[in-house]
């Protein structure tokens, strides 16, 4: 009897290794899965929708694990702690990072977790054209709904100089300096101080320097530079204008002519004038400091945002005879050298807009 137990017993203890280690992976196996494939019932399109997960800056990891947990995207928080153990062994120099996330519950825990560890995390994108203003800007975040045009505009008037101390001093507002471009931002909870940060510090990367290793024709301050800037970036419409555009302008500050630039004139109304409803008389005659028809030298500041191009076309602009030009409605412009021949040039402008619009 002695011998059969004996035996039995060592049949039994592997027989138990393989029942345990069988059942360790089946748990492992569940615990690791998908959430929407352990399901007990078929999910509602609902319950597989992505969900978004803010992971603060220095949370632990079985916190991350309880959360995940907690809003459904992982079976266990105790597996989730054993294979961050295992992951942190294989790789000390890595760690899991701070961020907004989207999961889908169609995703394994550890396709979930790495995701995590490598950083991969959830944004969203916005583009703000050259040319616009701020103004222009609130408009776009509060239908994109980040959040009011009201906040925003609101936002631009706090001049941050602890973090951007080369920004002028007693400007009204950051007008000009919030680059135009294409950005990425976290899908959690965005904030105009955000968005305006990083388009403060890409003026600073992009543009700043431009201004800081290139002369302008004449000193210029950094104000002054961006002012004219936007004007150049209002007025240009095909890329191989900009610089003559640029040199007109000049052309006329040199000489003491007003700028007569539409576009300042529409900033002070707050419209933008179209081919069907061009600026009227009276619109150029408003009594503004932005008014270029009206006050010599450059508007107390930016009009718009301009882009990079514009920017350095004020810094090298054209060597032109030119003193006027008009918009020809197609993008491009009539440069002229005299009074008499802008006033020829606007006739035939108004004679093509006129036989564009004779029915056929």
């Amino acid at each position: 009897m002695g011998r059969l137990a004996k035996g039995a017993f060592y049949l039994a203890v592997p027989a138990a290794i393989a029942v345990g280690a069988w059942q360790g992976w089946s748990w492992w196996s569940w615990a690791t899965a998908p959430v929407a494939e352990t399901a007990t019932e078929e999910l509602s399109p609902e319950d597989v929708t992505a969900i978004q997960l803010d992971i603060p800056q220095g949370t632990p990891a079985a916190q991350i694990g309880r959360d995940l947990e907690a809003v459904g995207l992982i079976q266990s928080a105790r597996a989730w702690e054993l294979w961050a153990r295992w992951l942190r062994w294989r790789q000390p120099e890595g760690s899991f990072q701070a961020g907004v996330y989207r999961f889908s519950p169609q995703e394994s825990m550890t396709e979930i977790g790495a995701q995590i560890w490598d950083g991969e995390v959830s944004s969203q994108s916005f583009t703000i054209p050259e040319g616009w203003s701020r103004r222009e800007m609130a408009e776009y975040f509060e239908r994109r709904e980040f959040f009011s045009a009201e906040v925003f505009l609101e936002a631009t008037t706090e001049i941050p100089r602890d973090r951007f101390d080369w920004l002028p001093d007693e400007i009204p507002h950051l007008e000009g300096y919030l680059f135009p471009d294409t950005y990425q931002i976290g899908e959690g909870t965005v904030t105009p101080e955000v968005i305006i940060n990083q388009m403060l510090l890409q003026f600073e990367q992009v543009a700043l320097p431009e201004y800081e290793r290139r002369e302008p024709p004449e000193p210029m301050s950094l104000q002054e530079w961006v002012t004219l800037g936007s004007i150049v970036e209002r007025e240009a419409v095909v890329p191989e204008e900009r610089r003559t555009i640029a040199g007109v302008f000049w052309q006329r500050l040199r000489t003491g002519m007003n700028l007569g630039a539409d576009p300042t004139v529409e900033y002070a109304l707050g419209i933008r004038q179209t081919i069907n409803t061009p600026l009227t008389w009276s619109q150029v005659e408003v009594d503004s400091p932005y008014n270029t028809y009206r006050n010599p030298g450059l508007p107390p500041t930016a009009i718009a945002s301009p882009g990079l191009a514009s920017l350095q076309a004020t810094l090298d602009p054209e060597d032109t005879p030119y003193l006027y030009f008009v918009a020809r409605y197609d993008g491009t412009h009539f440069f002229s050298r005299t009074l008499v021949e802008h006033e020829a040039a606007i006739a035939r402008v108004e004679r093509e807009l006129a036989q564009r619009d004779e029915p056929l």
